[in-house]
């Protein structure tokens, strides 16, 4: 088991003072990890995947906070609407259809996040802030009662300068203020195992980690 308990616990206290959730990254994780997270106190956990967030929410308590983060398809929301707590990337308005559809044969609101592409890798997802506002846009005129829009969610570049990653965070950041009040937005999440830090004093509510607390994973599954 590759669980880092004192990591975890220093990471958690560190996230308490300033108000920031942490979602444990479990993906490719075994089941005994994220129970050991579990005992120690976590209760939001992040997958990235589909069948694998299906077969590890069949086998663990039902109280855990499952956030699904990883690129969603629309064709597998059903599957996961059942249950999940939170949706992270929601990169079209399409998509965002599609969970309100499934929500409501669940009888269910669920909670996404509007991903925004603020890095300069082209492989990373999202809306560009024209899109963006276009899509806040609709989502006020059409009849989405199944969906609750909570905030908005960004990755950094892939990069050692953290500078850059700052502004890019800092971008996001200034984006989240000018729709939050209108729509309600409580979470800003961003930031990874490499750059949470840097997230957090750019004003994340919400963090993403994985290998700090579970260990390094494979690149593939």
């Amino acid at each position: 088991m590759a669980v880092n308990l004192e990591a975890y616990h220093s990471i958690t206290e560190e996230l308490s003072d300033k108000r920031v959730t942490l979602v444990a990254v479990s993906k490719t994780k075994p089941v005994e990890d994220i129970t050991a997270l579990y005992e120690a106190g976590q209760r939001d956990f992040g997958e990235n995947y589909v069948q694998e967030l299906l077969e590890k929410e069949g086998k663990l308590p039902k109280d855990i906070h499952w956030h699904f983060i990883g690129h969603l398809q629309s064709n597998k929301v059903k599957y996961i609407a059942p249950f999940v707590y939170l949706i992270h990337g929601v990169d079209s308005y399409k998509l965002l259809l599609e969970i309100n559809k499934q929500a409501a044969k669940n009888d269910r609101v669920i909670p996404c996040l509007l991903q925004v592409h603020i890095a300069q890798e082209e492989t990373k997802f999202g809306f560009d802030e024209a899109e963006l506002d276009e899509a806040l846009g609709r989502i006020e005129t059409e009849s989405l009662t199944h969906v609750a829009v909570k905030g908005l969610m960004g990755m950094a570049s892939f990069t050692d300068n953290r500078q850059k990653i700052a502004q890019e965070f800092a971008y996001l950041h200034t984006i989240f203020n000018k729709h939050a009040q209108r729509h309600a937005f409580d979470i800003l999440s961003m930031g990874m195992s490499g750059d949470y830090e840097v997230a957090v004093l750019e004003g994340s509510s919400m963090v993403r980690i994985g290998s700090l607390l579970f260990g390094t994973r494979p690149s593939k599954m």
